[in-house]
C-alpha cells in the first residue's frame, strides 16, 4: 500500500465566507478586531457571536453604537439529513437585524440562507455558506469591502418617475405602464 494509500480520506470542512461593510470603517476602523483574509476554525458547539463585548465575542465591532452581543451563528445538522446550516439569531434589544427582506428583532432566529446580505444599522455583511463535511468544527473566512455591499451587488435602486408616469427603466418593474392615473374630483 503506498502512503497515499494508507493515509485518511481528507474531509471538507463547511466555511462562512463573510464580506464586513461599514461607511466610516477608514475613519473609526470598527473592524480592526477582525482578521481579515485567514480561515479561523470554530468548534461546532460553540456559538459565533458577533458584537463590541470583547469577553463574550470572538468577533468583535468597534463601535459604541453596536451592542455588546449583536447576532450570534449557531452551526448545525438539519434532522435526518447530511446537510450542514446556520441560525443567525439577533441578540441586540435596541437594533433590528435584516437577513435579505428579513427583519428580526430580539431574540429572533432564523437559517442563514446559503447567500445573503446581513443588514444592521449602517452595517452591511455579505454572508455566502461554502459547504463540507465535517461534524467537530466550521471555518470562517472574513474580508473587508470597499464599497457598500448593497450597490456592488446591484440591486434595483427607486428612481424618482417622471410626472407622466412612465419610466425607462419601470417597464419591468410595473407591469401597469401605459395606463394613466385617472384624476377624480372629490365631489364627483
Amino acid at each position: 500500500m503506498t502512503s497515499a494509500e494508507a493515509a485518511e480520506t481528507e474531509e471538507t470542512v463547511t466555511c462562512l465566507h463573510m464580506t464586513f461593510y461599514h461607511p466610516c470603517q477608514d475613519d473609526k476602523m470598527m473592524f480592526r478586531c477582525l482578521n481579515f483574509c485567514k480561515r479561523e476554525q470554530v468548534r461546532a458547539d460553540e456559538m459565533a457571536k458577533f458584537g463590541r463585548d470583547s469577553n463574550v465575542c470572538h468577533y468583535n465591532l468597534m463601535d459604541t453604537r453596536v451592542s455588546r452581543i449583536q447576532f450570534s451563528l449557531q452551526f448545525y445538522r438539519k434532522l435526518n439529513s447530511s446537510e450542514f446550516c446556520f441560525e443567525i439569531k439577533n441578540m441586540s434589544k435596541k437594533t433590528k437585524l435584516i437577513v435579505d427582506q428579513t427583519e428580526l428583532g430580539y431574540l429572533n432566529k432564523i437559517d442563514l440562507p446559503w447567500k445573503c446580505i446581513i443588514c444592521f444599522g449602517d452595517y452591511q455583511i455579505s454572508a455566502e455558506i461554502q459547504e463540507g463535511e465535517s461534524v467537530d468544527y466550521f471555518e470562517t473566512y472574513l474580508s473587508l469591502a470597499k464599497v457598500p455591499i448593497l450597490q456592488e451587488r446591484c440591486l434595483p435602486l427607486l428612481q424618482p418617475i417622471p410626472e407622466t408616469g412612465i419610466s425607462s427603466s419601470s417597464s419591468s418593474l410595473f407591469p401597469f405602464q401605459g395606463k394613466s392615473p385617472i384624476e377624480i374630483d372629490e365631489n364627483e
